[in-house]
């Protein structure tokens, strides 16, 4: 069990636990100087002879340390929120009260100290104080103890107050990565560079790899520490010391914020979608994008909060908001984070992570909002993955789900309408039923383009993504396409996409013009008419010729082998036919063999040599050319 004390500057939390147990805590010189606690403190002890060791997080109670008390709070099992008898309820008393409910902490024991300098009486109305404070939220009824550090009194029934918590503990599950937000790093002689903090999840054993920081160094774990012994492996509830090593690491590296991680599950983020609720105590509405500071772990990282359902927040009241942060943090779903204000001087509210890795863009829109309150009310992975999936025109990936839960995906058991589609960069997660409604528009929309343009055989990938206007990345794009020609669905000549039945068409102008080229095309065998001279002959206009051709080109018709100059198919054939026959007698080609061969000028022979390469028939080796084994052109007929 971990305990960690609240309350304000003074009230006696650091001679409470020394009290509790005989332990004096990590007292820095500054702290015994000035008799206040600025930093952590830490204390183990057993409290009793054969109970196991309870780890105590001593805080700060100044207003100037309550980020330090953020770091401390974090991962706690149980608070003792001390108030002085002779004080009563505090500013910081109520802060702390805050920030514990914020973060969720799951139970509170209340102790009224000092109560060797009051009367009874004055005793009885700090409590009456302590009720009214505790009424409204969640550690209402909360045990109260009477307790003098000095004299001892109530300090044994404390403990066992503390010992009865103890076996009640909920432990927290070891399943998923391993994760520790660090509250310390020092140096040790001899072994090295210690961290310290408490395992929010997961489970870690001497010789693991881990991952470090924002930069996500790797680093292993040399030996480790639980709740203060010597253990080859902690897990999740525990406080835990781990001595790394790896190369180049040094002590500056590491700071108090820096997270320690499973390697998979490093994921810096910028954008943190969450349920933010403010609090009661706040004199005015909380404005969209206000600036902040956020605690989460023990980072404190300052950002812009943007609103989500509005553009005010009441105080009491709770709203699904997106954090900017300024720098990045380490997330994962149902994270506790705390929201003050600009100055840090002003606790404001606080809430849930619902997603680390939020979107930039519609994140206020219907569906967004309709994923985020399935995010909110789901404990688990699978019970909102449908849900999360429907609203999702993009799909999911995994991985994000991976990281966002710290669920391997090794442990899910995907619901049945969620389909699993492999992609060139990875899988993607989709809705099953939004999956085949997206194969039928993309039909939808490549029958439309036929009826558009009859004279075309169809587009290729890239257009047909931008005609069906779809909100796919290109690689599940490619997916989806691979998945209908697989089926039959979609034919595909070339690079061109098409439904099986499709033929082109040519209009009635474009067929009377083509009844005229062709016959001059055929007629000039091996050296047909250039566009100008092939316009001319037809009297047609040379831009609309030119246009038929390039699409008679598109269907196969005509090849185009310099500008301006088309051959018909048939004729194209001829010539690679006649360059087979050289490669029989003779492998290497020679540019004067091919010349001779067809009767032409070494220039147009040239021209049709590159030709040939372009498409794939020939490979030019300098001056010379060989046939490429695997062209179509140099198969026998009928393969």
């Amino acid at each position: 069990m971990i305990v960690g004390t609240a309350g304000h500057i003074d009230h006696g939390k650091t001679a409470l636990l020394k009290a509790l147990t005989g332990q004096a805590g990590d007292r820095r010189r500054e702290e015994q100087e000035r008799g206040i606690t600025i930093d952590l403190g830490f204390v183990y002890a057993a409290l009793a002879p054969d109970a196991a060791l309870t780890g105590f997080i001593d805080v700060p109670g100044h207003e100037r340390f309550v980020r330090n008390m953020l770091a401390g709070a974090h991962g706690i099992d149980l608070v003792l929120l001390v108030v002085a008898a002779d004080d009563g309820v505090m500013p910081q008393t109520r802060e702390h009260l805050a920030i514990i409910e914020l973060l969720g902490v799951p139970r509170a024991l209340v102790v009224i100290s000092k109560c060797d300098r009051v009367e009874v009486e004055r005793v009885q109305a700090v409590q009456d104080q302590v009720t009214a404070l505790l009424a409204p939220g969640p550690y209402r009824g909360a045990a109260q103890f009477v307790v003098s550090s000095l004299s001892g009194a109530g300090v044994e029934a404390l403990r066992q107050a503390l010992l009865v918590a103890q076996g009640d503990v909920r432990q927290r599950s070891r399943h998923g990565g391993f994760r520790l937000a660090i509250d310390r790093a020092f140096s040790v002689t001899g072994a090295g560079i210690v961290v310290t903090g408490t395992a929010l999840a997961g489970q870690v054993q001497v010789g693991d790899t881990l991952s470090l920081g924002l930069a996500g160094k790797p680093v292993r774990v040399r030996s480790l520490h639980a709740q203060n012994q010597q253990a080859s492996q902690a897990w999740a509830g525990q406080r835990v010391a781990l001595n790394l090593s790896a190369e180049r690491l040094a002590l500056e590296q590491i700071h108090r914020g820096d997270w320690l991680l499973a390697e998979w599950l490093h994921a810096p983020t910028t954008r943190v979608d969450i349920d933010l609720q403010l609090l009661a105590s706040e004199l005015h509405a909380f404005e969209h994008f206000t600036p902040v500071h956020v605690h989460l772990g023990t980072q404190d990282v300052t950002a812009r909060l943007a609103l989500l359902e509005g553009t005010r927040l009441a105080p009491g009241a709770r709203m699904f908001a997106q954090l900017l942060l300024d720098a990045p943090v380490q997330a994962a779903h149902g994270d506790r984070l705390v929201v003050r204000d600009q100055s840090a001087r002003r606790t404001l509210g606080g809430g849930r992570v619902i997603d680390p890795f939020a979107p930039s863009r519609q994140r206020r829109s219907e569906a967004r909002l309709a994923q985020l309150q399935s995010l909110a009310g789901a404990d688990a992975l699978e019970p909102m993955m449908a849900t999360l999936l429907a609203n999702s025109e993009r799909g999911i990936d995994p991985r994000h789900l991976e990281r966002q839960f710290n669920r391997p995906r090794s442990t899910w058991q995907l619901p049945m309408q969620v389909q699993l589609i492999h992609t060139r960069q990875g899988p993607m997660l989709f809705d099953a039923q939004r999956w085949a409604a997206l194969k039928q528009r993309v039909l939808e929309h490549l029958a439309r383009w036929h009826e558009q343009q009859p004279d075309e055989l169809g587009p290729d990938r890239d257009r047909l993504r931008r005609f069906a206007a779809t909100a796919l990345e290109r690689p599940l794009f490619i997916s989806l396409l691979e998945e209908l020609l697989a089926s039959g669905a979609i034919a595909s000549s070339g690079p061109w996409l098409h439904l099986p039945g499709h033929h082109v068409r040519l209009n009635a102008a474009d067929q009377a013009l083509w009844s005229q080229a062709q016959p001059l095309l055929t007629l000039g065998v091996f050296d047909p008419p250039w566009v100008r001279d092939l316009a001319a002959a037809c009297r047609t206009d040379e831009a609309a010729l030119r246009m038929l051709l390039r699409k008679l080109a598109r269907l196969g018709q005509v090849h185009q082998v310099v500008r301006d100059l088309f051959y018909p198919d048939a004729t194209v054939r001829q010539l690679a036919s006649m360059l087979l026959q050289l490669a029989a007698d003779k492998p290497v080609i020679e540019a004067a063999a091919f010349r001779d061969k067809v009767g032409l000028g070494r220039k147009r022979s040239i021209q049709l040599l590159e030709f040939f390469d372009r498409i794939g028939l020939t490979r030019r080796l300098g001056d010379q050319r060989r046939i490429r084994a695997d062209s179509a052109l140099a198969q026998p007929a009928g393969d």
